[in-house]
């Protein structure tokens, strides 16, 4: 998952990075102490909590860096273990925002739409024409497409990685004017390098797009605020970077394999008949 670039989102403080740090090994440290000392399990036991409490902070710190020192395994755990909770937390975040903003992510009639408009199940995308995942994801997408003649695929620019992709982006939604968003899409994924406003033309022109009609309706309010409410949208499912998708009861962000993505759609499937 690729996420904004530091134009358009700073980099996080390197004193908010050592906190972070800090509060793991924390994490670490408790969950050391009371595998050691074994609270409240028997009389002895307590003698030993008793003796923690009345630590000086000094012996106490140093306590903790002795058991680390001696079982540095336990801040991988911790890690791992708040990762673990951090990802469980977003995707019941998402799942929620997902369902209360239902329309407007599966049915903005704004949308520019691929595959058969009117399938059974739908995948929605949330991708940027700079980004190497999104890439990496259009052909898999495409064989998704091509192998389920019921599925329906919404296009959601989400442009967060600078200028380039922005003038993508509008060049996208205004290609949609003309009826030719899937073959411009697709188009844009195959560049090779960076996708800047030359590039962009040129393959407005290789897909036989009226470039003159485009650049002027790339300029229209509706542009605008279409992108603006991709990326509202996609900060409400808790869309960070791209590529992110949205499929039944799911959101989720980064690459996938094509078998991975087609269990989610067959999964979206059988909740929509059961409903």
């Amino acid at each position: 998952m690729i996420e904004p670039n530091p134009q358009n989102k700073p980099k996080r403080p390197p004193r908010i990075i050592g906190w972070t740090v800090l509060l793991l090994l924390f994490i670490g440290a408790m969950i050391a102490l009371k595998q050691e000392f074994r609270w409240g399990q028997s009389a002895g036991e307590a003698v030993a909590a008793d003796a923690v409490e009345s630590m000086s902070e000094e012996e106490f710190e140093r306590r903790v860096h002795d058991y680390l020192l001696a079982h540095p395994e336990v801040i991988g755990e911790a890690i791992n273990r708040l990762e673990a909770q951090r990802r469980e937390q977003e995707a019941a975040r998402g799942q929620a925002a997902l369902k209360s903003h239902s329309d407007q992510v599966f049915r903005d009639p704004a949308d520019p739409v691929g595959g058969n408009p009117s399938g059974d199940a739908t995948l929605v995308e949330f991708a940027d024409y700079n980004c190497p995942d999104c890439k990496q994801m259009a052909p898999v997408i495409t064989q998704a497409q091509d192998a389920d003649p019921h599925l329906r695929i919404v296009y959601k620019e989400f442009p967060i990685l600078g200028p380039g992709s922005v003038f993508a982006a509008k060049a996208a939604l205004a290609a949609n004017k003309q009826g030719k968003y899937v073959a411009f899409h697709r188009a844009l994924n195959q560049l090779r390098g960076s996708v800047d406003e030359s590039k962009v033309l040129e393959v407005a022109k290789a897909v036989d797009l009226d470039v003159t009609h485009l650049k002027a309706d790339m300029e229209a309010p509706d542009i605008n605020a279409q992108l603006g409410k991709n990326k509202e949208l996609a900060q409400t499912l808790g869309i960070n970077g791209t590529p992110g998708y949205a499929v039944g009861e799911k959101v989720f962000s980064g690459a996938t394999n094509l078998k991975s993505l087609q269990v989610m759609i067959e999964q979206s499937r059988k909740l929509s008949t059961t409903r």
